[in-house]
């Protein structure tokens, strides 16, 4: 399947699901919910937003360092920034971040490591979102009680904090591969630890900005109700069936929100105002979309000049 059909297969598949969600829930009812948001919380979800692509471009730049490559942090930014448009208008959600381990390569000059790098940052992130998010829908079930939940999400983090740190090391010359950056990037004691809390604090942004778009939508649902709600609906996004998870979202939110006994419309309202915020914030990155870091512009500048023909080059020489 070409790329144009495999992005619109997604977007028909978003529209499906968002039209089935609209039915179950009573579109009439989701869209009195949207009715009247509070602009003073989209600014808070803004500056939220800012924050984790910060967050996230320090968790990049940490990971890249570990594994020896340079990656400063306005590089890192910019390339956060642009990875996260593509990922809301591109099929999969994950198109942008191989569009900035693409071009992290070309500056590095080391294709191996700048994919892993990126590899890396995200497998810490989504280790930690699973375990948030396994605990939520273990205590949303009624399978385990809440606090039996957390808990054991708790140890299972303090287990590898101490013992993933003493597996053995690799030596200074090791050559690299998944295995070695692995344990250079994430199983250190030093790297470990970081690698925690910053991603810990990434995924407490997203908590945050789904909450700010809940009380932007005029939900009152009290934090400690809401906060646990939120994980598996963000679980559901990763499945790459959609658009930047237009359609599961808002269905694995309605469906959630039922099953806690809440209202379904409302559930939904707030899963499309998260998508909207997310997509806002994510616009300035299609500002970076023609710019190409400076390392690859001046490898395919000199590339021009060697596959052009010879009179060409002459010419260029008296110029």
């Amino acid at each position: 399947m070409t790329p144009g059909r495999r992005w619109l297969v997604r977007v028909a598949t978003s529209a499906v699901l968002l039209t089935a969600v609209a039915w179950w829930t009573d579109v009439g009812a989701v869209t009195a919910h949207l009715a009247g948001i509070d602009p003073r919380w989209v600014i808070v979800a803004l500056a939220l937003s800012a924050l984790q692509l910060l967050l996230s471009a320090w968790r990049w730049q940490f990971t890249a360092a570990r594994l020896g490559l340079a990656l400063p942090l306005p590089l890192a930014l910019r390339e956060y920034l642009l990875a996260g448009f593509l990922n809301q208008v591109l099929p999969g959600g994950v198109l942008g971040d191989v569009s900035r381990a693409w071009r992290h390569a070309g500056v590095s000059r080391n294709t191996g490591q700048a994919v892993r790098a990126v590899v890396l940052e995200r497998g810490s992130g989504q280790l930690v979102m699973a375990l948030i998010a396994v605990p939520a829908l273990l205590s949303l079930f009624g399978l385990v009680s809440a606090a039996w939940s957390w808990g054991s999400a708790a140890g299972v983090a303090a287990v590898v904090l101490v013992t993933a740190p003493r597996l053995r090391g690799p030596s200074a010359h090791a050559p690299p591969g998944i295995i070695t950056d692995t344990r250079r990037a994430l199983l250190t004691p030093t790297a470990l630890p970081l690698q925690l809390l910053g991603s810990a604090a990434v995924v407490a942004t997203y908590l945050l900005v789904f909450l700010a778009a809940a009380r932007a939508i005029g939900a009152e649902l009290p934090a400690a109700q809401l906060l646990p709600l939120i994980p598996p609906v963000l679980l559901a996004m990763l499945v790459p069936v959609t658009i930047a998870g237009w359609g599961l979202r808002e269905g694995a939110a309605a469906a959630v929100w039922a099953i806690a006994g809440l209202d379904p419309a409302q559930g939904a309202a707030i899963a499309l105002a998260y998508g909207a915020l997310v997509l806002l914030a994510a616009l300035p990155g299609a500002l970076f979309l023609e710019r190409v870091p400076g390392g690859q512009r001046g490898r395919a500048k000199a590339a021009d000049q060697r596959d052009a023909p010879d009179d060409s080059r002459k010419s260029n020489r008296t110029s």
